[in-house]
């Protein structure tokens, strides 16, 4: 029996499902975490072999005992995983040190980490990138956006989704962003592109080759949200573009991706952009070698009529998935934030969409940033069907 270690099981909170299709392809589940054993849900205790309490998954000496422990107790740990962006680095160094090799390994962090050396590997693969700048002096910045113009994006290089992310477009912002930025932190400029997110999210296999391939569509920048308090609309792709599967299986051969589910982001340029590409091009964004966040693996599961955890587990097992083809269809994601004054009230938006409603609920505070505050998770035959719905859902009184 294969052992599996699965840091933070319980969160996010649907995470208990990858455990629970992993115990049901016969591993040995082991998890770490720091929620007490009682506190956590039914369905992950009942999805887990063991589970071993740390006070602290940030004390690396805390953590790295339990996995000697674990280890001594179960025999050799096969894989180690946590599925979360926060973690990645904490994974790979538990790997390196434990000699699990089933995964990225501490000298593997920086091209997947460090957004200026995405940009190598995307080049690699044929994809356009973003001209960038590396912060480090007003004066060098402002020579670099003599270059490119305003507005820049600023952001860490090695960061977690878009906090700390700046727009700047003037010599003013630029100067506030010196004032406020993290001491100690590398701050990344890049020229800004006018366009909207595509991804590709996948689940490949231990020779590189996708075994689940969808994608889903973000009209308005997670930055932009986070900053203005907008509402979150996003959805899961009824087909993957053509373009977006081509750019994301070249970039799961650049970057040597075997065996992980993988959300990779890119820019569809809403016009021309001179350098780049032209309007309707799929250009660089940034990779991440875990899942799409929040509810997106659900989405997925109900836009493909299949089950992303189930198909993971089968890589994790038997390396191809074990669930044939599914139904398409879009799968909508609308965000509302509270204080807004919105036309339909949530029991009007429940009794309109009941026939195609798959979620609702509120937005734990950690994720409402990005995710707004009250939530709907809808499915839609067709794309003008998805749009009313998120015309309706999101329209508010003057």
């Amino acid at each position: 029996m294969k052992n599996f270690i699965f840091i933070s099981p319980n969160f996010p909170t649907n995470y208990w499902q990858f455990c629970s299709e992993l115990k049901k392809n016969g591993l040995n589940v082991l998890g770490i975490g720091d929620q007490p054993y009682d506190e956590l849900s039914q369905e992950l205790r009942d999805s887990l072999n063991e589970y071993y309490k740390v006070n602290s998954l940030e004390n690396y000496d805390e953590v790295y005992r339990a996995v000697a422990f674990l280890t001594y107790k179960h025999g050799r740990i096969d894989w180690l995983e946590s599925n979360n962006e926060y973690w990645l680095e904490r994974d790979a160094s538990l790997r390196t040190d434990f000699h699990i090799t089933t995964g990225f390994q501490i000298s593997d962090m920086p091209r997947i980490k460090y957004k200026s050396k995405m940009k190598e590997y995307y080049t690699q693969a044929g994809i356009p990138v973003a001209r960038y700048h590396l912060v480090d002096t007003p004066d060098n910045c402002k020579s670099f956006i003599k270059t490119v113009n305003y507005p820049v994006i600023v952001k860490p290089d090695n960061g977690v989704g878009a906090s700390h992310t700046y727009k700047l477009e003037n010599d003013e912002q630029l100067a506030q962003f010196f004032e406020e930025k993290t001491e100690g932190t590398q701050y990344i400029m890049e020229e800004f592109i006018d366009a909207e997110v595509n991804s590709y999210d996948a689940i490949i296999d231990s020779n590189g080759e996708p075994m689940f391939e969808t994608g889903n569509v973000t009209p308005n920048s997670i930055m932009d949200i986070v900053n203005n308090e907008d509402n979150s609309i996003y959805h899961i792709v009824k087909n993957l573009p053509a373009d977006v599967r081509k750019a994301g299986r070249a970039t799961v051969k650049s970057f040597g991706v075997k065996s992980r589910f993988v959300h990779f982001e890119f820019f569809r340029l809403l016009k021309d952009h001179e350098g780049m590409g032209k309007k309707g091009d799929v250009v660089a964004l940034e990779v991440n070698m875990r899942p799409c966040g929040g509810f997106s693996p659900d989405m997925m599961n109900y836009a493909n009529s299949t089950n992303v955890y189930k198909i993971w587990a089968d890589m994790i097992a038997y390396d191809h998935s074990t669930l044939p083809e599914g139904k398409h269809a879009y799968c909508a994601y609308a965000g509302r934030r509270d204080g807004k004054n919105f036309v339909l009230s949530h029991e009007q938006i429940v009794e309109k969409y009941s026939e195609g409603m798959k979620m609702m609920g509120r937005i734990p505070d950690v994720l409402s940033g990005a995710m707004g505050n009250q939530m709907y998770i809808a499915i839609f035959d067709t794309k003008r069907e998805m749009d009313s719905f998120y015309k309706n859902v999101l329209k508010c009184n003057k």
